[in-house]
C-alpha cells in the first residue's frame, strides 16, 4: 500500500502533448502518436515555495533553465497509459523533495571506540615488527 502524496499535482498545471514514440515497434510506432511529452512549470505551480525551491535546486537534466520540468513517457502502447506513467513519474520527483532534508548533527567517536582503534593499531604494528630480518 502506497502512501498518498503530500502535495498532489493538479493536472490543470501540467501541459501534455502527444508525439510519436521512438525505437522499434513496426507500423504502430510510425502511425500512432502514443508517446506523451509532459511539461510542468515549477515557478507557476501551486506547490509551496519550499518545495519549489528544493525542486529547482535538484541537479536534474529534465529541469530547464526557465524552471520547466520536461518529461517524455513512451513505455506503453497507449496514450492513456503513457499519460498516467508520466504523471506518476512527476509525482515521484515531487514526493522526493516534499520533506526537507534532515540536518546532520556532528558526532564524536566514543572513548571505547578510540581505545579499540589504538589497540588494533598496536597489534598490527607488533605483527609487522616480526617481519624484519632474523638475527642469530
Amino acid at each position: 500500500m502506497t502512501t498518498p502524496p503530500k502535495f498532489p499535482v493538479d493536472e490543470r498545471e501540467v501541459e501534455f502533448s502527444a508525439i510519436r514514440a521512438q525505437g522499434a515497434g513496426g507500423q504502430n510506432v510510425n502511425k500512432v502518436s502514443s508517446a506523451i511529452h509532459l511539461r510542468f512549470d515549477i515557478n507557476t505551480s501551486s506547490l509551496p515555495d519550499a518545495v519549489k525551491a528544493r525542486l529547482l535546486a535538484l541537479n536534474d537534466s529534465r529541469i530547464t533553465q526557465e524552471g520547466v520540468f520536461v518529461l517524455k513517457a513512451q513505455q506503453h502502447r497507449t496514450q492513456e497509459m503513457n499519460r498516467s506513467d508520466a504523471m506518476d513519474r512527476l509525482q515521484e520527483v515531487i514526493d522526493s523533495v516534499s520533506s526537507p532534508p534532515k540536518m546532520r548533527r556532528p558526532t564524536k567517536p566514543s572513548y571505547g571506540s578510540k581505545l579499540r582503534r589504538l589497540e588494533g593499531k598496536s597489534q598490527r604494528g607488533a605483527i609487522k615488527s616480526l617481519r624484519g630480518k632474523v638475527d642469530e
